[in-house]
């Protein structure tokens, strides 16, 4: 198979080329180097091209590597990687409460099947669109491949639709979710694709999907057909609280290696985004290891705790989000912290003073001026709980300023998905294991990860190269095994 080597070019040129993509007409096209292809073909797909230049530049190294069957093996990969095995669309109707019909789409994008079925979480959110999922689902790849060495064996997709289930009843939620099941039950299974939660889909909602894929495919014992179900319906203890553990216990242990303490968080203020799962069991765990939270946040404004959050604080937010389904604005009397609206932990005036960063809200939500102002404060280390929360200008900041601590989303948050690989192995053992077993896989899976870090970047080396080098290769590895190079 031939393929084009015009990636092989210096990142400064592909920066240079990438920031006049829209300059650059179809008859030039098939001279320009292949991400400004890319960016020609997906011009409307912006964070999905974000997520593809941020893995290169990290794969870079092997592109150039000097033994040319090694080298042309990487390229090949990573033209493959970036196209989707498949992407299925389709239709979701769904009449709310007054008997109106509504219509949205619904999306599943299988990326890569290389280490196993597809795996990775639907969104539902207003902003979802194939190119949106198509980042996510990029990002799920490699991922997904920093587990392989722990056992588990997971490919990598994504899906969701522009469905906003705020302000809508649980009927409304039930009859959507049933809607959204009737497509995609034909295209998952244990073995092909497992979907989970994401951004607006929890307990509830993976709860109504499961039981119209029963109800559809009289599979009764699919139990490890979707992960982040309940105890009661097959799910796994930790679960919903994996993504936020596993991000402390990584960066504790990135803390203790590189800032060489014993007491990673003890006195530590640490700002938090976000107020979804992530966000919530991030926090706990901080309060666990002795830290000052000093903020979560939601799409409207930010609770700032200058004196840090205490536990019963958290049992309010928790309570306001799991149950009640509140904003933050409507809890703040509630709370020992201040809300300020139209803020984000990175944004806001008021906080200027905290050690680690602890990004769970969004893609892009620390943009150039707040990483800024952030490292002028003291900043020692940002971990990634959201998918890609760093901008592009951002993220070269922070290469600049190696001695402060940067963990990728694909390393940071990879504790959801651990035990989401956990949960399936324990559907198809038909078995449970208890919530201090759980935890403590948990806790060697991202242990696994961390080391993996290291060992692919080397001691003094980029955390972020490692966590995308190891990803890739061990992609790549399946892939030329296969026979798929």
């Amino acid at each position: 198979m031939k393929f084009s080597h015009s990636i092989l070019v210096p990142v400064s040129i592909i920066l240079t080329q990438l920031s006049a993509w829209s300059t650059v007409d179809a008859a030039q096209a098939h001279s320009t180097p292949f991400l400004v292809q890319l960016q020609q073909k997906y011009a409307h797909q912006e964070t999905f091209l974000q997520a593809v230049q941020e893995m290169y530049l990290s794969l870079e190294p092997l592109f150039n590597h000097p033994d040319e069957v090694l080298r042309d093996k990487y390229i090949k990969a990573f033209q493959m990687l970036t196209e989707p095995e498949r992407t299925i669309s389709f239709r979701v109707p769904w009449e709310d409460d007054n008997g109106v019909l509504h219509i949205n789409r619904g999306y599943r994008v299988e990326f890569s099947s290389a280490l196993g079925p597809y795996k990775g979480g639907l969104r539902f959110h207003p902003s979802v669109d194939e190119g949106i999922l198509k980042f996510l689902g990029f990002e799920q790849i490699f991922k997904n491949a920093l587990l392989q060495k722990s056992g588990l064996q997971l490919g990598g997709g994504k899906g969701g639709s522009d469905f906003d289930p705020k302000n809508k009843s649980d009927a409304e939620v039930k009859r959507f979710c049933q809607s959204f099941m009737t497509e995609l039950h034909r295209h998952i299974s244990p073995n092909i694709d497992v979907p989970a939660g994401d951004i607006n889909v929890g307990g509830r909602e993976i709860g109504y999907l499961f039981g119209q894929y029963k109800r559809l495919t009289n599979m009764h014992g699919d139990f490890g057909v979707l992960t982040g179900k309940s105890l009661t319906i097959g799910g796994s203890h930790i679960r919903k609280e994996a993504t936020g553990y596993g991000l402390v216990y990584i960066a504790k242990l990135a803390i203790e290696d590189k800032l060489k303490q014993r007491d990673a968080f003890k006195g530590k203020r640490c700002a938090v985004s976000g107020s979804g799962n992530v966000s919530q069991y991030a926090c706990e765990k901080l309060l666990d290891f002795g830290a000052k939270v000093v903020s979560v946040s939601d799409s409207n404004g930010v609770l700032h705790f200058e004196n840090g959050m205490s536990k019963d604080d958290w049992e309010v937010i928790v309570k306001a989000k799991q149950r009640d389904r509140l904003r933050l604005s409507e809890i703040e009397g509630l709370v020992s912290g201040k809300y300020i609206a139209g803020k984000s932990p990175w944004s806001c005036e008021q906080m200027t003073n905290y050690d680690f960063a602890f990004p769970c809200a969004t893609q892009n939500e620390i943009d150039e001026e707040s990483i800024q102002k952030m490292i002028g404060s003291g900043l020692r280390g940002v971990f990634e709980g959201a998918n890609l929360p760093t901008t592009e200008k951002a993220q070269e900041i922070l290469r600049r300023h190696t001695n402060i601590i940067y963990i990728p989303g694909k390393a940071a948050n990879a504790g959801g998905v651990g035990c989401s690989g956990l949960e399936m192995s324990q559907n198809s053992q038909k078995l449970g294991w208890n919530p201090n077993v759980v935890d403590e896989k948990l806790k060697d899976l991202m242990a696994e990860i961390y080391q993996q870090l290291i060992d692919t970047a080397g001691p003094d080396g980029s955390l972020e190269v490692g966590a995308n080098q190891a990803g890739f290769l061990k992609v790549v590895d399946a892939m030329d095994e296969l026979g798929w190079l």
